[in-house]
């Protein structure tokens, strides 16, 4: 199996227990057109995990929130423009961290998102 194979098989297990929500069900949620989804999933404000044809944000990353969370967006602008897959910035997020503790999403709506941030932008450099 390759890496990348080997880095999407885990990103599956790490995401077989969460909500996988489509744009149009995040667009809803946000009150905005899907398109604006796509346009957050370009800027690197969210990021989604490709299953066949279709891209599905991890409900974790936008919770019960009404836009994106600034810390979630941060994480995940650092890393992206550190050069980090999307499969990367999701190994990382879901991943559970025991020094947090916990995974770093959840730290993100949390006390821990500083933290999360400052070893995004160590991890990215």
């Amino acid at each position: 199996m390759s890496e990348n194979a080997n880095t999407i098989q885990t990103l599956n297990d790490l995401l077989a227990d969460e909500h996988l929500m489509t744009l149009a069900e995040v667009g809803e949620q946000f009150s905005v057109p899907r398109t604006k989804i796509g346009d957050y999933l370009n800027l690197h404000k969210l990021v989604a995990v490709k299953q066949g044809a279709s891209r599905l944000i991890p409900a974790a990353l936008v919770r019960d929130l009404d836009s994106p969370s600034k810390f979630v967006a941060g994480a995940i602008t650092v890393l992206a423009d550190g050069g980090y897959t999307d499969e990367e910035i999701l190994l990382y997020l879901f991943t559970p961290d025991e020094t947090l503790p916990g995974r770093p999403i959840d730290a993100l709506h949390g006390h821990g998102a500083r933290e999360v941030i400052r070893r995004a932008q160590s991890m990215a450099l």
